[in-house]
């Protein structure tokens, strides 16, 4: 029995199976590579990696050293365990020492060595299957007869009698035939499995960069905040702790969802690979009747279909960006302070295109600036280009978030907004705001709201601005609308789930709005 004590030996203490390229910690412990790896990936976040068998704690991440004895060891284990006790089936006519079992009879209900196997009767009678101690599984229960048919319509394995008898007239296959087609059956649940877990992976993958993404992002937010609270009277104090906490806060928020998502993806994950090998280990077998005996699988792909589905990376949320710089914003002394010390960053020109703009439309010479004109401008027409008095931004937003502003002190009914390039450019429901596609800040007499889809959302009147802002967060699917006053006012937001990229897109009543650049964050 030293062959299955050395077996126990060669066990990963996490996966409970024999050690897959081990490698050793500076404990001393061993690990499959890919077991180890998963449970420091789930340390990471708790900035100590410890040795799941000792505890052993360390502040940076152990480097793997492969165990080259030890693959050794597992190699010429595996290469000879299978010749010798791996059934754990001895011959039944060899009393004085066990010797391992080469096939099983099944009318003589016994097992045999290859010694014995020789000498063993040849007749059609005599069964011969792999060693098993599951005999009487490969008998009728009635006829006391070998199994030797599987009847479709019942789904059971029956013997010559049975086929003759209650089953007769039904369709009825030989075992090796049914064996096959049930075998092809789990081959197509197996590669489906696969798949799965191949996005179920994917999807790991990428709500780990997304927290990195997140977690270093909080300190450079935290800086310019603090940065920025340096020049600020000492009254203001207690307002850049509370945006600093909320900042702490939601990086603490976002953290955790992600690793509570990322947890349960591997959950999911590990669930998918029991069901694997649990598959494989059908497919492997020669013995028809283990089979065809085992529940059906069909459903094993198709169970919980829409769990992983259902986790999405946008449940792990964002950092709030818009909601901190909104709150700093109310403070109307130190609105330049603030639109410096938070939205400093890159700039990048926003530029109306001509070919979307309509005949009555009249854009400057530096493509800004759009005015309602009286003259048509003979302009070629093509599909991209608007009935109505419209025009959108050359620039697109697929990703990231990103602001921009117009100046309408010279017109009295607009409309700026957002929408997809899908948008239709004919008739009223082209307009914007007016259709699924696109998202509106509008005016109309002296009267301001938001549309979406033709749902209007009436505002205050009393937003005497003559700038006003446009706020996306592509991936958190947030769009706002501010006004430029004094203070800063935040009107409304919108949250959808975006499917396309999105263009700026400004609608001229009367005079002339000009749009300025965005700003990327």
């Amino acid at each position: 029995m030293a062959s299955a004590d050395l077996r126990r030996e060669l066990d990963c203490s996490i996966c409970l199976s024999i050690y897959t390229d081990p490698v050793t910690l500076r404990c001393g412990h061993n690990f499959c590579r890919v077991c180890i790896d998963r449970v420091l990936d789930t340390q990471e976040a708790s900035g100590a990696y410890t040795c799941p068998y000792c505890r052993a704690e360390c502040q940076e991440r152990p480097a793997l050293i492969q165990n080259i004895p030890l693959c050794n060891i597992v190699g010429s284990f595996l290469s000879t365990w299978p010749d010798q006790e791996e059934t754990g089936i001895f011959c039944t006519y060899c009393v004085d020492s066990p010797v391992p079992a080469a096939k099983s009879c099944l009318l003589c209900e016994a097992s045999l060595c290859d010694k014995h196997l020789r000498v063993h009767s040849k007749s059609a009678k005599h069964v011969l299957c792999d060693p098993t101690t599951a005999l009487g599984n490969r008998k009728c229960s009635v006829h006391k007869k070998v199994l030797e048919y599987y009847c479709t319509e019942d789904a059971a394995c029956i013997c010559v009698y049975c086929s003759a008898g209650e089953h007769r007239g039904y369709l009825v296959e030989s075992l090796h035939e049914a064996s096959e087609k049930k075998k092809e059956k789990l081959r197509d649940v197996l590669q489906k499995l696969n798949t799965k877990r191949e996005e179920t992976e994917k999807r790991v993958q990428s709500l780990q960069e997304r927290r990195r993404e997140d977690q270093g992002k909080a300190p450079g937010i935290t800086e310019r905040v603090t940065a920025l609270f340096r020049d600020i009277r000492r009254q203001l104090e207690d307002l850049e702790k509370r945006v600093l906490s909320e900042i702490s806060r939601q990086e603490q928020r976002v953290s955790l969802s992600v690793s509570d998502l990322i947890q349960q993806l591997e959950i999911k994950k590990d669930e998918l690979s029991w069901k694997m090998r649990h598959i494989e280990e059908l497919c492997n077998m020669s013995d028809p009747v283990t089979i065809l005996q085992e529940p059906d699988t069909g459903d094993l792909c198709d169970t919980e279909e829409t769990e992983t589905h259902d986790i999405q990376v946008r449940g792990a949320g964002d950092l709030d960006v818009g909601l901190i710089s909104g709150t700093l914003l109310t403070l109307s002394d130190i609105i330049r302070d603030i639109n410096t010390g938070v939205y400093v960053q890159e700039a990048t020109d926003m530029l109306l295109n001509v070919t979307t703009a309509s005949n009555d439309i009249h854009l400057s010479g530096d493509w800004k600036t759009a005015s309602r004109s009286r003259i048509n401008q003979n302009r070629p027409v093509t599909p991209e280009r608007f009935q109505l008095a419209q025009v959108i931004s050359t620039r697109v937003f697929s990703s990231g978030r990103h602001y921009w502003e117009v100046d309408v002190s010279k017109s009295e009914w607009w409309r700026v907004g957002m929408c997809y390039p899908s948008m239709g450019r004919r008739g009223d429901q082209s307009y914007i705001g007016e259709n699924n596609k696109s998202w509106c800040l509008r005016r109309y007499n002296n009267q301001y709201s938001v549309r979406h889809d033709s749902t209007e959302i009436q505002l205050p009147d009393n937003i005497p601005c003559d700038r006003m802002r446009v706020y996306l967060d592509y991936e958190a699917g947030q769009m706002s609308f501010y006004s430029l006053c004094d203070p800063i006012r935040h009107l409304h937001t919108y949250t959808a789930t975006f499917t396309e990229p999105l263009h700026a897109a400004l609608c001229v009543s009367d005079r002339c709005i000009t749009i300025s650049g965005g700003v990327r964050s």
